[in-house]
């Protein structure tokens, strides 16, 4: 019951947007009389049952002169429409494989592509020939079965809302409205045709190919062509694809002189186009090409090859592109139309009539129309041939293709229904629209078999046209540049063959539309001031990112492990820096250095054991210069551990290493000392101190001392012992291979003990300078203590403020420098004794 309201108050509705009648009572039925403000057309042929058709075949202008004055337009290709509808029933009644004993007969009418226009057309189809009776029928059973029609949504929809009242079936062959493919309003409406929506999605993704986002809009001054750009502008901004402008075509002079004005602004290279073919269209594409001389024009398939024609030749225009829909090869081999047909069909007399009558503004298609016949120069028969000649490819490009499906579409869902029902009863019919969902596509296609989808609409594969104007010649050449497919898979839905489209006559190289260029990679897109999204700044990449794409809204970061290049449009991996054998020469020289002294150290080693009974090297306690030189040795060895790549072995051996080396060498260093003052001490008769004297303190003191650096370095391993590390951070482009001390404070635990005991070794080494004797070894042992704590002093600032490779060589030179100086202001003048100056080296000299 709601649903039956519901369709009383649309029924009602409508009824206002009708023409004012008046009735008169009738018996059995109340009879309206619609004012007659259209000269009608209608076509009748009897039959078992009719198929009603409402066909936009003229339309009403308006002249803004003189508006009382009725001007009518038309075109062949609308003719050609009724002459499909009139071949294909034909053909239907001759097959006998569809319905079989049952002739199709039809009652059509001319909508005038007025709202008003269609629906009395409608309520005329339903009451049958004889009289407009709503709701009723004259006869005992109504013959209709469904209705075709129309072309334009602005009439379907209109008519669908009556038709629905009734569950006719309706199948349109040209109404995109995207309203139509709700199934929940509009259940009982098909169409041999995709909505808006489908179309200008497939000039979105066109647009969205060739990498253009600065679009304007000219639409059409109707429902349609506003109802079109909005849809478009969705689809548009979907993609981030701005709108430079969009107007309406008018024919009012204060719009054009607009339209000027924002041509001489904005500046935008591809126009699409919107709505239906109007005459105006031509003035204002024109002015946009007289001032674009480099364009585009992008049409829907709403504009007819007609309008596409006359636009591109009589108008500046280069090139332009549209999309249609795509011949799918089922007509080829059917001659639609003869001579034969054309003579004996009994409704093609009249259309001719209409259609001369239409062309040469004969005003009566009554009495007075043989008179204006005579004075018309083609005859019937001309016009015949010249419908016959053009019929097969108006068929196959233009909208008749859709009047020829859906007529088959309409007969085949009756042949279904008549199977299914066995007793056949026309008042079933409002059933008819279950039948069209089971329709098989007759004409089948590799990856579609289904006839109309889920939105009652009949899927078609689309075309990319290119057309241009050829100066030479004054016509237009089109070709196929692409094609589009709408059930198809994302990726595969747009195909475009750029290399056939023809740009211009100079270079022919693809135009741009773009607000701004584009942002190359490297770069990365900042909002401008203006509102448009398509608008913007490009800036550079911040350090350490990229982007690898053409107008990138956000820059990336590249992994730790890698910077960017100097152009910054990839990530490449950083540098790997650590001190190398074969990439750094100070390595070579560290080594070079580190070997010879190491050699220069064995050497003198071999010197003091070869002269080990002279009086100056038993004078210094041969046993500890034989220790001190075995650790000066292992120092200089212990370089090597700093050089080449790291790994946690040589991480957690080099500070530790030199450390417990360094701790021996400093411990021998201060039992020396010790002993020196112990022995000048012990020459007093009776000293105390006589008893220490002897080998087993200073081994004692070397020990213990080197014994807590020791036991410093093995609880810094057992707990959180170095390891080899990556610095990804310091220096840019690079990667630091280094070694990371795990505790700090174990780390600096050891140096500072080492410091510890250089400080006591020094002070008392220092004490001890000036103690008599012939060769007091405290003074050597204080200058080369004070080099040793020179050199580790001025290590730490500097190791503190350096990264990387350089804070390692840091390191190295302290141990070199450091080893050295103790080799040299203890060792040196020794060996310059022992060598050079043997009459020093005797035991009268030495005390």
């Amino acid at each position: 019951m709601v649903i039956s309201y519901t369709y009383m108050f649309q029924f009602c509705v409508i009824l206002q947007y009708m023409t004012l009648w008046r009735s008169g009572m009738q018996s059995p039925a109340c009879t309206l009389h619609f004012t007659d403000v259209f000269d009608e057309f209608q076509y009748f042929q009897d039959g078992d049952l009719i198929i009603g058709g409402v066909f936009t075949v003229r339309t009403k202008e308006e002249n803004l002169d003189l508006p009382e004055e009725k001007r009518y337009s038309s075109s062949l290709r609308f003719y050609m429409n009724l002459l499909t509808f009139l071949s294909a029933n034909e053909k239907i009644n001759q097959d006998p494989d569809i319905l079989p004993n049952i002739t199709l007969g039809f009652h059509l009418y001319d909508s005038w592509l007025e709202p008003r226009k269609g629906v009395q057309s409608v309520m005329q189809i339903l009451s049958g020939p004889n009289g407009t009776f709503p709701n009723y029928s004259c006869k005992g059973q109504g013959k209709l079965a469904g209705v075709i029609g129309d072309h334009h949504s602005s009439t379907t929809i209109p008519i669908s809302q009556i038709l629905g009242l009734y569950r006719y079936t309706q199948i349109s062959y040209g109404a995109t409205d995207y309203s139509l493919s709700d199934r929940l309003i509009y259940p009982h409406v098909f169409r041999t045709v995709q909505n808006d929506y489908v179309h200008y999605l497939a000039i979105t993704k066109l647009v969205k190919h060739f990498v253009w986002n600065w679009v304007g809009i000219l639409f059409s001054d109707n429902d349609a062509g506003e109802n079109e750009a909005q849809i478009l502008k969705r689809h548009l901004a979907s993609q981030e694809i701005c709108v430079a402008f969009e107007k309406r075509i008018t024919a009012n002079s204060a719009t054009r002189n607009q339209w000027r004005d924002t041509l001489s602004k904005v500046r935008c290279n591809v126009l699409i186009i919107c709505g239906s073919f109007t005459s105006n269209a031509g003035n204002y594409l024109s002015e946009y090409t007289q001032i674009n001389r480099n364009n585009i024009l992008i049409f829907p398939p709403g504009w007819t090859l007609n309008g596409i024609i006359l636009t591109t030749v009589f108008i500046g225009s280069i090139t332009s592109l549209s999309l249609q829909l795509s011949d799918p090869q089922i007509l080829r081999d059917e001659i639609m139309f003869d001579a034969n047909f054309l003579s004996r069909h009994s409704q093609i007399e009249q259309l001719i009539d209409d259609l001369i009558i239409t062309f040469y503004n004969v005003t009566s298609t009554q009495n007075g129309a043989n008179i204006y016949f005579q004075n018309i120069p083609i005859s019937r028969q001309s016009l015949l041939r010249i419908m016959a000649s053009r019929i097969d490819k108006d068929l196959l490009f233009r909208e008749s293709l859709r009047v020829y499906i859906a007529v088959k579409a309409m007969a085949e869902a009756i042949h279904i229904f008549n199977k299914f029902n066995h007793r056949f009863n026309i008042n079933r019919f409002n059933q008819l629209h279950k039948y069209v969902k089971k329709i098989k596509n007759r004409f089948t296609t590799a990856d579609r078999m289904t006839f109309f989808d889920e939105n009652g609409e009949f899927p078609f594969h689309y075309k990319i046209v290119n057309w241009v104007k050829s100066f030479r010649k004054f016509r237009t050449d089109d070709k196929d540049v692409g094609s589009y497919t709408p059930w198809g898979k994302e990726e595969d839905q747009l195909h475009i063959n750029s290399k056939n489209i023809i740009w211009n006559y100079d270079n022919n190289t693809k135009l741009e539309s773009r607000c701004v260029d584009s942002c190359f990679p490297g770069y990365r897109k900042k909002p401008g001031a203006s509102i448009h999204s398509c608008c913007y700044d490009c800036v550079p990449c911040s350090e350490g990112q990229i982007s690898n794409k053409t107008d990138s809204e956000n820059c990336m970061k590249c992994p730790d492990d890698e910077w960017p290049n100097k152009k910054k449009d990839r990530c490449v991996p950083k540098l790997v820096e650590f001190l190398s054998y074969t990439d750094d020469n100070i390595v070579a020289v560290f080594s070079a250095v580190s070997i010879l002294c190491c050699l220069l150290t064995g050497l003198i080693l071999g010197i003091f054991i070869h002269y080990q009974d002279t009086p100056i090297v038993r004078a210094n306690n041969r046993n500890l210069s034989y220790l001190l030189l075995v650790s000066i040795m292992l120092s200089f060895l212990c370089v090597f551990l700093f050089l080449g790549h790291p790994v946690d072995v040589t991480c957690m051996l080099r500070v530790s290493s030199f450390g417990v080396i360094f701790s021996v060498a400093v411990s021998t260093l201060l039992a020396k000392s010790i002993m020196v003052c112990i022995a000048f001490k012990a020459t007093k008769p009776g000293s105390p101190w006589r008893k220490w004297m002897g080998a087993t303190l200073p081994n004692f003191i070397i020990c213990v001392f080197s014994l807590v650096q020791a036991i410093i370095c093995i609880t810094w391993l057992s707990i959180s012992p170095p390891f080899q590390d990556q610095d990804t951070h310091s220096y840019q482009g690079k990667i630091i291979i280094q070694c990371n001390e795990g505790s700090v404070i174990g780390f600096y635990s050891v140096l500072g003990y080492m410091g510890l005991l250089a400080a006591v070794s020094f002070s008392i080494a220092f004490l001890a300078r000036t103690l008599p004797d012939s060769f007091n070894e405290a003074k050597y042992i204080t200058f080369s203590m004070l080099v040793f704590c020179s050199v580790w002093i001025a290590m730490i600032p500097a190791y503190l403020s350096t990264r990387g490779k350089y804070m390692v060589a840091v390191e190295v030179f302290a141990i070199i420098a450091s080893s050295i100086g103790l080799l040299g202001f203890i060792f040196f003048p020794k060996c310059y004794i022992i060598l050079f100056r043997p009459d020093l080296n005797t035991k009268k000299v030495i005390h």
